[in-house]
């Protein structure tokens, strides 16, 4: 059985190295839809190991092109040894990387604050879009988790994002971040730590507000009852 499973992750794996290579293939030929492809199937992923690192949605953004033309203008030198995913995780942590290292030795120049416009988790299937109380509270418990994780030490911070928020494997993040299994895995217990206490702390507060009871839920109260007693 664990034959027969290796031999199926191979063959995936394998499968996944074709695709890489026909998408790589049609963009040396400047195929527009293999371009398309590329970015539609990593936009959101770059975004958030780019945003891990710079903080801020709008730079992030922007390291991302960057990230993009410069992938883009040497095309030729993917080789397959990598997946696509892994080849521009690199180029895009590296010009993230850079930027901040570019913006340190320059102290004068800040970063502008991250606008609320982006969301880097997304809402986990089936949440009732149409209730506005349920994705108000989605956005909050979303947005305390960015700000909490924005408060992590770098090395911790990265890691989180690759494992939590991108599902990555150990042995994916640890070749993302050049780093072993085992720190990965240190890291991360370390990031889940002082996450909890993060959050924690924000939460008290908001504890007091706790179960609301407004909105469409008492409007649908009160109407089923004034309908209960023919008052409508």
């Amino acid at each position: 059985m664990k034959i027969f499973a290796q031999h199926a992750g191979e063959t995936e794996r394998s499968s996944g190295r074709d695709v890489d290579l026909d998408l790589i293939q049609r963009a040396l030929r400047r195929d527009p839809d293999a371009f398309r492809t590329i970015m539609r199937t990593h936009n959101q992923r770059l975004f958030r190991i780019a945003r891990s690192v710079v903080r801020n949605d709008s730079v992030a953004e922007d390291v991302v092109q960057e990230a993009y033309a410069r992938a883009f203008q040497h095309l030729q030198s993917f080789e397959g040894n990598s997946s696509i995913a892994t080849w521009l995780y690199r180029i895009v942590l590296n010009e993230a990387l850079d930027r901040l290292r570019k913006a340190s030795r320059r102290p004068e120049i800040h970063l502008p604050p991250s606008g609320p416009q982006a969301d880097i988790l997304q809402f986990p299937n089936g949440i009732a879009i149409d209730d506005p109380e349920k994705t108000m509270a989605q956005r909050q418990i979303l947005r305390m988790v960015e700000q909490a994780a924005d408060e992590l030490p770098d090395v911790y911070r990265l890691v989180f994002v690759a494992r939590v928020i991108e599902g990555m494997s150990v042995e994916e993040t640890a070749v993302l971040l050049e780093i072993k299994a085992e720190t990965v895995r240190s890291r991360l217990h370390r990031a889940r730590h002082l996450l909890r206490k993060q959050i924690d702390k924000q939460i008290g507060p908001l504890c007091l507000d706790a179960f609301p009871f407004a909105g469409k839920r008492c409007e649908r109260l009160t109407a089923n009852v004034m309908k209960r007693l023919s008052l409508e």
